[in-house]
């Protein structure tokens, strides 16, 4: 599994599933615990994510490419 955020952001994110263990739960996760969470989350949910992102990312441009060609032969003189 390859790690794909900085490690302020783990830091960060570590931090704020502790907090959601001990207010959902009342568990005190360290930061190993924590650690361990995120990397599952990361290895289960990341390609998942990223498809979805390529997928949305895709139409959009799908419906840039037919706004383009609409604008295109809108630019279009009439000849008399």
């Amino acid at each position: 599994m390859r790690d794909i955020f900085e490690e302020k952001d783990r830091t960060r994110m570590r931090d704020e599933i502790a907090a959601f263990f001990k207010e959902e739960h009342d568990l005190e996760l360290g930061v190993i615990g924590t650690g361990k969470i995120l990397d599952f989350f990361q290895e289960m949910l990341g390609d998942r994510i990223y498809n979805k992102a390529l997928d949305d990312a895709k139409q959009f441009y799908e419906r840039y490419a037919d706004n383009m060609e609409t604008d295109y032969y809108a630019l279009y003189k009439d000849i008399k």
